[in-house]
């Protein structure tokens, strides 16, 4: 089966030419205690029979410096592309992302992680407009991390604003499985009322469907059935993820058993090749 990884980071060992600037000005641990190169990430790719893979900026490394992002890409085209974080409220937000959009595939808003614990709104906020604009007209795919909960009003706001802008949901915006596979699923089935709306699958998710074992059905059948799987994509999140990418290859591929194939099909390559052209059609 085809497998494209459409969430992984990687890290250069050159901080000269590389320098660290994590947004929220503190740099997540694991991109420190475990970082993967490019080259580690090829190797790491090989080793688990995945055929592409999306780096996805490493904000709280880099912040909106994408250098290393791209040029990994530049050396490896036939394996990467590259999606780089950008700041949407910029003045000059609209022309910035008609530029960078040159090289990157995609593009990543980061309202909320490790070192940003406060659920940003700004995302949604009237200066955005003419990024969210720029990016429908564009059709470029915007890759938000942010978490469900009060925040997720301005998310449904956002997007009747913007009905056919493409938005890929880092990490389906980190549903509580844990607490109630039932509820998480509901929570994020209704977001499928907008149709620009994608769903980024991790372990993020999935290590909490493991641990719900047959309850996890509640969750999944929901999803799948409102979203369908062509518009969910699997991404693997390593090296913030501990396990090894043959690992998490394995996670997915047992927590999605009871999916059908064709569906799998789609969560494992098929939407990430709608989502980026970019990586051709396999």
């Amino acid at each position: 089966m085809d497998i494209i990884d459409t969430h992984c980071h990687v890290f250069s060992g050159d901080l000269e030419r590389y320098p660290r600037a994590p947004l929220g000005g503190t740099q997540s641990g694991w991109a420190s205690t475990r970082p993967v190169t490019a080259e580690g990430m090829v190797r790491a790719m090989d080793e688990a029979g995945i055929s592409r893979s999306v780096l996805v900026q490493a904000t709280t490394a880099y912040g909106y410096d994408n250098s290393y992002v791209l040029d990994s890409r530049a050396a490896r085209p036939d394996r990467f592309i590259a999606v780089g974080t950008v700041d949407p409220l910029r003045p000059d937000a609209a022309d910035h992302l008609e530029t960078v959009i040159a090289e990157l595939a995609g593009v990543r808003l980061f309202t909320s992680g490790s070192t940003v614990p406060t659920q940003g709104e700004w995302f949604a906020a009237p200066e955005s407009f003419p990024f969210w604009e720029k990016a429908a007209a564009l059709g470029v795919t915007v890759c938000l991390q942010m978490r469900l909960g009060p925040a997720t009003a301005q998310l449904h706001a956002l997007l009747d604003r913007f009905p056919t802008v493409r938005v890929l949901l880092d990490h389906m915006g980190y549903p509580d499985i844990a607490a109630s596979p039932t509820a998480a699923g509901e929570e994020v089935a209704k977001l499928a009322v907008h149709p620009g709306l994608h769903l980024k699958l991790t372990h993020r998710n999935l290590e909490r469907l493991a641990d719900a074992g047959t309850e996890a059905a509640a969750f999944l059948d929901p999803v799948l059935a409102a979203f369908g799987a062509e518009r969910i994509a699997w991404g693997s999140n390593l090296p913030a993820a501990e396990q090894s990418m043959p690992e998490l290859v394995a996670l997915a591929q047992d927590v999605l058993a009871e999916v059908p194939e064709p569906d799998r099909r789609e969560l494992f390559a098929g939407t990430a090749r709608r989502l980026y052209p970019s990586l051709g059609l396999g």
